[in-house]
């Protein structure tokens, strides 16, 4: 690995793969546990969660997201889990990584968000994206296996009172399961201000009972939508994962993820950092590198720095979920983080 170079003001140099691209956005798991027990997800009784003693500290995310800044170029942040809010003092934490300069984001269920939301803003936070798959409580516990519906609700308008904008809604459309509410989600995005996005279902969960015949595919949103508006593409914002359209005649933006049918590996510039310290040059990654071990083994920045270097020196082309080859990586999406 060629030592780093600075660049004028201090500039580090980019993160940059094999393949040319620039990593500038790192995803962070606080927590492997969460509160809710989603049925595409994880099993009813949870899952063996990691030890206290294996979750990284703080401190020592602080120092991980500070050599990611300063040394490597990252700007934006993204806080996940599991459910990040279960993460005990995380104004404090937010607080501290806002400092650090990046742009500051989390994903949640939404579930904490009321009592919280005012806090997270006032210690730096900007956005947040809540995942909810369904607007009718009767679904919404069978999904989740938790009747708590009304607390995501209530989340979210106090998300988007506390300046937390634009609240984006996360939905996983499956057939049979939810893919008769497509249309209602958008209106009630669009009803209350929110930002609407559907994602294609991924083969991450803990079970393995990912069923691709039930992945509502992009082509069939965009169809579902059509029957109701036009659409006027907006496309993609830089290396968003998300390719937007707005409904003709409004402000509604819809967005769709299609990580499986429409694969954006050529442009992602996205990094993984689990909660137990491990980091992952792509979400199907197959392998990590441990930089837990070597903050606690006493590694100097500049050792670190080389690792997270290498590892993304070592990303592949892409995904091969279309693929005979594909693997489906160890952890679970609750493991590694959105």
């Amino acid at each position: 690995m060629a030592p780093r170079t600075e660049h004028g003001h201090g500039a580090p140099s980019p993160l940059v793969d094999r393949f040319g691209r620039v990593h500038t956005d790192l995803r962070v798991s606080l927590t492997d546990r969460c509160n809710l027990r989603c049925t595409y997800c994880m099993p009813a009784e949870g899952l063996d969660w990691l030890p206290k003693a294996e979750v990284l500290t703080d401190d020592e995310i602080v120092r991980l997201v500070r050599i990611a800044v300063d040394r490597l170029g990252i700007r934006t942040v993204r806080l996940t889990g599991g459910e990040p809010l279960l993460r005990r003092g995380l104004p404090g934490l937010i607080a501290r990584l806002t400092a650090l300069g990046p742009e500051l984001s989390l994903t949640t269920n939404g579930i904490g968000l009321a009592r919280t939301a005012a806090e997270l803003r006032a210690a730096g936070l900007q956005r947040v994206n809540v995942s909810l798959d369904t607007l009718r409580p009767e679904r919404y516990a069978e999904i989740t296996r938790r009747d708590r519906i009304a607390d995501v609700f209530a989340g979210m308008a106090a998300a988007k009172a506390a300046g937390l904008a634009p609240v984006k809604i996360n939905a996983v459309p499956v057939r049979g399961v939810n893919d008769d509410e497509i249309l209602d989600l958008v209106e009630f995005a669009a009803e209350h201000g929110y930002r609407m996005r559907f994602i294609e279902s991924m083969p991450l969960d803990a079970q393995g009972a990912w069923n691709r015949d039930a992945m509502v595919t992009a082509d069939e949103l965009l169809e579902i939508l059509g029957r109701r508006w036009e659409l006027v593409p907006v496309g993609r914002h830089g290396n968003a994962p998300a390719e937007e359209w707005r409904i003709d005649g409004t402000r509604t933006v819809v967005g769709v993820i299609a990580s499986v049918t429409r694969p954006f590996c050529g442009g992602c510039d996205r990094v993984r950092l689990t909660a137990d310290g491990q980091l992952r040059n792509c979400l199907f990654a197959t392998e990590e590198s441990d930089l837990r071990a070597l903050l606690r083994g006493g590694a100097d920045d500049a050792a670190v720095e080389s690792a997270w270097r290498n590892t993304v020196a070592r990303k592949g082309p892409g995904h091969s979920i279309n693929s005979a080859d594909f693997v489906r990586p160890e952890r679970p999406m609750s493991a590694i983080g959105g």
